[in-house]
């Protein structure tokens, strides 16, 4: 095999191994602007922070997100968004629940995204 081609498919599986990192891709929030006390802490009230999970008295995985401080740490997780995202690495969340819709799921990552206004 010429020296060509041999570092032509060197080069191609660089490539191919680089793009296979964690995709940091932002989600598009034009137009977009959540605040925590208008449209995340309805969510996480009814999805989150429910008896038996989430709350200020069960801290399923010491997180109580009953409020905005609580939930605003939960943010810092790298496995926040992974887990509504129902993505790998994270366990699904809402635990034995529906995934949340795409709609919501957008609103909370652009929450996070614009420094999770209260």
């Amino acid at each position: 095999m010429n020296r060509s081609i041999l570092g032509g498919i060197i080069f191609l599986s660089f490539l191919f191994i680089i793009s296979c990192g964690d995709d940091d891709t932002k989600v598009d929030c034009s137009g977009v602007s959540p605040k925590y006390t208008n449209d995340i802490d309805k969510i996480i009230n009814e999805s989150c922070a429910t008896a038996g999970c989430h709350d200020a008295t069960t801290k399923a995985v010491g997180l109580n997100m009953s409020t905005y401080d609580g939930t605003k740490s939960a943010t810092k997780s790298d496995k926040f968004l992974k887990s509504i995202k129902h993505e790998s690495g994270a366990t699904k969340m809402p635990l034995g629940g529906n995934k949340l819709s795409d709609q919501i799921i957008k609103r909370i990552e652009c929450w996070v995204q614009n420094g999770t206004p209260q």
